[in-house]
């Protein structure tokens, strides 16, 4: 089948377009609001962009009612111009779940979903404990796209905090957390199986 996003009907029951592009990183994004009152979100619109300097982006889609314009989390890092990636493992999957309900601005869904709070090096923001890594960002640029309330935030990061007990013979050994990812739908995975590829000369 071929169909044109926005101008054909595909007949599908559900958009398949997020189910195409799988699977994708879960970027758990806390923030705090100018008040110092903490927000905590996934994205599965997330993903490194480069590493030096280390940049990671996220996309916010769509609005809430009580925020003119996108949601708690871009509108925190407008205000602060900071921002942490929490990473989700497999074991914080429930947690995960549970702050991405649609709370009203200034509630702390640290609080609301039982999560353990970490102080930052760097950012005010607090971290969530319990992630195998997280990464402090400074605001690069907040990026307007095409459609209602698509926002892209850039960051760069400039602090990284990695749990000890998953770093073996000097390597982040993800098989230690199993990495969760968001597919299609409703749908979830975890990294369970690795395997390795020498680059060609």
């Amino acid at each position: 089948m071929f169909y044109r996003p926005n101008i054909d009907d595909h007949g599908l029951p559900h958009n398949p377009f997020k189910a195409i592009v799988s699977p994708r990183p879960i970027g758990w994004i806390s923030t705090v609001d100018a008040s110092g009152v903490a927000n905590l979100a996934p994205y599965s619109f997330f993903n490194a962009v480069t590493d030096n300097p280390p940049m990671v982006m996220f996309a916010s889609t769509g609005v809430k009612p009580d925020q003119a314009y996108s949601k708690d989390s871009v509108a925190n890092i407008r205000e602060t111009g900071e921002f942490v990636v929490n990473i989700v493992s497999l074991k914080l999957k429930d947690q995960m779940n549970t702050s991405s309900g649609a709370l009203a601005a200034g509630v702390d869904e640290f609080e609301h979903a039982g999560i353990t709070k970490a102080d930052c090096n760097i950012v005010k923001a607090p971290r969530v404990a319990a992630s195998p890594a997280a990464l402090e960002c400074k605001l690069f640029k907040i990026i307007d796209l095409p459609g209602t309330n698509n926002v892209m935030v850039l960051g760069e990061v400039v602090g990284v905090h990695l749990d000890d007990t998953v770093i073996v013979n000097g390597i982040f050994d993800v098989t230690r957390y199993m990495p969760l990812a968001r597919l299609g739908y409703k749908d979830y995975t975890a990294v369970t199986d690795i395997f390795a590829l020498e680059r060609p000369e």
